[in-house]
């Protein structure tokens, strides 16, 4: 069996080099497409940059990240709803099928107030986008837990019509992947392939390197109905040199298509 899920390299997983670099490497490892991190960059704000980087390397923007990290708070405007409103517009100029979006910070007590009213607002306007909710984690510092997020980390408790599953999150939670897919059921309309240990913080390694059961996520995926896309997202800021990166990109996606490839059996 072949798989039909398209595997996208994000391009937060090249930081500290740039979005055109994602692009770059997507297209020289073969992968399917891009997930666009849209963040301080210029490029990664501009559907122009970015459409000329998709036809040069001959290689799709098939997801959008919205601006939604500490450091991505005043990129567009320092309303939230304002980002991910640009973040659609970014999305459907690039023919991208899926809105990557967090829950709302508790800071942001307008924003939150209203997310899943705002969020089908802003679904309406777009038909053809699923804004998919990501799952979070709780923070540790100074040996104290919070979870900066409202109502929490895990948007399966409040209810979206569309999610994003990160497996480094799940790692970081303490929390099964497999399990998580489970509570998302049939809105599961993304994956964030990564993988970390379990040690509180959000590793983002590369699958198979860490403890989340990544390989029996991504061989369920068929038996779930799956027809989203699933976004390598590993962090290689620690990487010594390019070929190293791309040594870990290489792996990333030979994974991610050995174990689509290969259902459960209960599903094939």
């Amino acid at each position: 069996m072949t798989s039909r899920v398209p595997v996208l390299l994000s391009s937060s997983s090249v930081f500290p080099e740039r979005t055109a670099a994602a692009f770059q490497l997507a297209a020289a490892l073969g992968y399917d497409g891009v997930e666009v991190m849209v963040w301080t960059d210029a490029v990664s704000q501009d559907a122009g940059a970015l459409s000329g980087l998709s036809q040069h390397y001959g290689v799709p923007v098939l997801s959008v990240h919205a601006p939604c990290l500490l450091v991505t708070q005043r990129v567009w405007s320092p309303d939230p709803w304002e980002r991910l409103r640009r973040s659609a517009e970014l999305a459907e100029t690039l023919e991208a099928p899926t809105v990557v979006v967090h829950p709302p910070f508790s800071w942001q007590r307008d924003y939150a107030r209203n997310f899943a009213e705002g969020l089908d607002t802003i679904a309406g306007r777009f038909p053809g986008l699923r804004f998919a909710v990501e799952n979070m984690y709780p923070v540790r510092m100074a040996g104290r837990q919070f979870v900066p997020y409202v109502p929490g980390w895990d948007p399966t408790e409040t209810g979206y019509p569309a999610y994003t599953l990160d497996l480094s999150h799940c790692a970081a939670s303490h929390t099964d992947s497999l399990e998580m897919a489970d509570k998302m059921g049939a809105a599961l309309a993304h994956v964030h392939l990564g993988d970390g240990t379990g040690e509180g913080r959000d590793e983002h390694l590369v699958p198979g390197r860490g403890t989340q059961p990544c390989a029996e996520l991504l061989r369920s995926l068929a038996g779930r109905g799956f027809t989203g896309s699933v976004a390598v997202e590993v962090s290689t800021r620690g990487a010594k040199s390019r070929a190293v990166r791309e040594d870990d990109l290489r792996a990333a996606l030979d994974f991610a298509r050995q174990h689509l490839s290969t259902p459960s059996p209960v599903d094939a």
